[in-house]
């Protein structure tokens, strides 16, 4: 989140080259799965130290959903789509990483 801040208050610009760096990434690595009307997700973070509160790091999950409505996984991330969100956070050195389970409600 302080990064997203930051990059706001820098050049109104910036913050819209992040988001869209972020969300296509996603869209990249969600385009195969199937379509889902609604969900509950469950995102751990791994991240390669303890020094970014966890509020700040779970700020990228509006990067996580904008990429999911924009590969069609998902039709919109409102409350219709998104069910229950939780978040773990863990510490991988060596491969930081986001991981998401999406649970389809049916």
């Amino acid at each position: 989140m302080n990064e997203i801040i930051a990059a706001s208050k820098k050049h109104h610009m910036q913050y819209a080259n992040m988001k869209k760096d972020f969300t296509t990434l996603v869209m990249i690595h969600v385009k195969e799965l199937p379509k889902v009307n609604k969900a509950n997700f469950e995102i751990t973070w791994y991240c390669q130290d303890k020094r970014k509160n966890k509020d700040n790091i779970m700020a990228g999950q509006k990067f996580i959903f904008d990429g999911l409505v924009k590969a069609g996984v998902i039709t919109n991330d409102g409350w219709q789509q998104i069910g229950d969100v939780s978040h773990k956070f863990e510490v991988d050195k060596s491969k930081p990483r986001i991981e998401v389970i999406i649970k389809v409600i049916e």
